[in-house]
């Protein structure tokens, strides 16, 4: 019988809700389940002092080394207690390792070449307000944001307009003068790092603003499935279709027939077949640079007049979908594929070597080249 441990930063699983909602899945399908942090990690005696559910609430067992972890908590809290992480790392198989934040999955993506061309061009990093003006100069429209920001919070839709500019915060717009943009800029830069892109325009029929959410996980066999596609509608007057920010989601199906009619079987396909090959790509990227496989991710998507798919963000830690009760599809993907990897470890690293050295030798393969030209 499997072993699973749920690896979080939160010392009480009662504090974190999906905990009871994995307990359950996973005596359903036949595993053993317990909750731990790593403070309780006995690296010595190979052991944790874990919480499992019975009889309606969490009681504290001394457990074994599990089989695999489902890795759970906040990275950055997590890595205050890295040296026991990685100890467990040498012997356990976690799931859901990380793919880096929005900038690193565009390098990635880009040095990938495969979907670069989904890609917003020429994204950059924010150093003055002098790089601003010049960005803006030479796109018109552009969106200004945090470099690791959430939610939809603190991002600014610029436009040129009447020798001023156009400024949407939230769902608030206003006319900005030179100056006054030049202040808001710099106040902005002073308390962190920001980024610029082109607006891509993903509007519906109504003029509002909109994406899609692209949720795939890997299931019992550890295959790419897709555990939902939904669209996410900004309220009348922003732009930003963020759940957190007052946009709010509808099906999929009804959705693409208001929008594309006699096309909407096909943007359907095009969605699908989008999320699962890229998902594949990232999977295989993360195995090839750091020889991890990853679990569960989440897309967020526009689209614009001509229907081209561009990528806004890629999030390795999603969540669950916020409407639909999907919350059970999503566990019960991540309990089977648990299972899986724990019974799986061997073949997966043998998977990933394979895959390593063949990559490393179309590397060699290839032709050098002196300065001057000439083959070597």
């Amino acid at each position: 019988m499997t072993l699973i441990g749920m690896l979080h930063h939160r010392k009480d699983p009662r504090t974190v809700i999906k905990t009871y909602a994995f307990a359950a899945v996973a005596k359903a399908e036949g595993a053993n389940f317990f909750y731990f942090s790593p403070g309780t990690v006995n690296l010595n005696n190979r052991s944790i002092k874990g919480k499992v559910y019975e009889n309606g609430s969490w009681v504290d067992k001394t457990m074994p080394f599990p089989d695999v972890i489902y890795n759970a908590g906040n990275p950055i809290k997590l890595a205050k207690s890295q040296r026991v992480i990685d100890k467990l790392k040498e012997t356990i198989p976690f799931t859901t390792n990380s793919i880096g934040n929005k900038w690193s999955v565009n390098e990635r993506l880009k040095k990938g070449k495969e979907f670069a061309h989904y890609l917003v061009p020429s994204e950059k990093i924010v150093k003055n307000t002098e790089s601003f003006f010049n960005y803006v100069s030479a796109f018109e429209h552009v969106v200004f944001k945090p470099f690791d920001g959430r939610k939809g919070k603190g991002i600014l839709f610029i436009s040129k307009k009447n020798g001023g500019f156009h400024v949407t915060k939230d769902s608030n717009s206003g006319y900005y003068s030179n100056i006054q943009l030049n202040e808001l800029i710099k106040e902005r830069l002073s308390t962190g790092t920001f980024i610029m892109q082109p607006y891509i325009q993903s509007v519906t029929k109504s003029g509002q603003a909109y994406d899609f959410r692209l949720h795939v996980q890997k299931n019992g066999e550890g295959k790419w499935v897709i555990t939902s596609i939904y669209p996410r509608i900004a309220p009348e007057g922003s732009k930003i279709s963020n759940i957190n920010n007052g946009g709010y989601t509808n099906y999929l199906d009804p959705f693409l027939q208001q929008e594309f009619k006699d096309d909407a079987m096909n943007m359907k396909r095009k969605l699908e077949h989008f999320s699962l090959s890229l998902a594949e790509h990232l999977d295989e990227l993360q195995m090839i640079l750091y020889a991890e496989v990853i679990d569960e991710i989440g897309i967020d998507i526009g689209l614009d007049a001509n229907q081209k798919i561009w990528i806004y963000e890629v999030n390795w830690l999603p969540g669950c979908p916020p409407t639909f009760y999907l919350e059970m599809d999503v566990v019960i993907n991540s309990i089977r594929y648990a299972m899986y990897l724990a019974k799986n470890t061997k073949a997966i690293k043998a998977q990933i070597k394979e895959l390593r050295e063949r990559k490393n030798d179309k590397k060699k393969e290839r032709p050098h080249y002196s300065n001057n030209g000439q083959r070597r």
